[in-house]
């Protein structure tokens, strides 16, 4: 962790929880800073700098989805875990296709929270250095800095949309296990993560598009191959 604690973005309607997890996350040395409803907690994500951004979906005034969407369009690569009372599939899936990087489903275990956070902040800190730049086709991969760019023209990328990339480029023309990158990425090959990660693949095949001589195909009950 660096000299300045990790400042996280709590929002939370529930007044139980929500002191616990600040109480906690106190506790184990981040600066968690606590809202009760998404409005408040977007108007303060505005005036300040936030390192991740713990974001529960059902509260008042305004929901953790909606919030998640307008703090996407402000910053496309900060980290967003969300906590769900819902175990539901669309639910899960919504999260993850507005930029979610991971979830949790009410109740949860802090050790398991903390888990989370430390392996999503090990994964976004990557060290600024030569080795993070990749040449995939036409396209240039900035890794550390999480754009994919084509002729000057820069998209940028999630933390998960970045670590699978990744983990593509690394077995660029050989088969990427689906087991792999579930685990590696999200610590979990359950069914709900195994649909995520193929929201995220989707959105990764169409960033590619724009030069037709890369290729991103499903390998039938294996895994995925990077062709370029």
């Amino acid at each position: 962790m660096s000299k300045n604690p990790t400042k996280i973005l709590l929002a939370e309607d529930d007044q139980n929880l929500s002191m616990l997890l600040k109480n906690y996350l106190d506790a184990k040395g981040f600066d968690a800073h606590l809202f009760k409803n998404g409005k408040e907690a977007f108007q303060n994500f505005k005036k300040g700098i936030y390192d991740l951004c713990i974001i529960d979906v059902m509260m008042p005034v305004k929901d953790g989805f909606t919030l998640a969407s307008e703090i996407r369009n402000e910053d496309q690569n900060i980290p967003i875990i969300f906590l769900t009372a819902k175990s539901m599939q669309d639910d899960i899936i919504k999260g993850f296709e507005l930029g979610g990087d991971d979830y949790l489903t009410k109740p949860f275990n802090m050790e398991e929270l903390m888990a989370r956070i430390t392996a999503i902040l090990k994964r976004t800190a990557r060290p600024e250095n030569p080795s993070g730049i990749y040449t995939i086709g036409k396209f240039k991969f900035d890794s550390n800095h999480q754009k994919l760019i084509l002729n000057e023209e820069e998209q940028k990328l999630t933390s998960k949309e970045n670590a699978l990339l990744t983990l593509l480029v690394e077995h660029k023309n050989d088969i990427l296990p689906r087991e792999k990158a579930l685990l590696e990425i999200w610590h979990d090959d359950s069914y709900f993560n195994a649909r995520s990660m193929d929201v995220y693949i989707t959105k990764i095949r169409k960033y590619l598009k724009k030069d037709p001589n890369i290729e991103l195909i499903n390998v039938h009950g294996t895994g995925f191959k990077l062709l370029a």
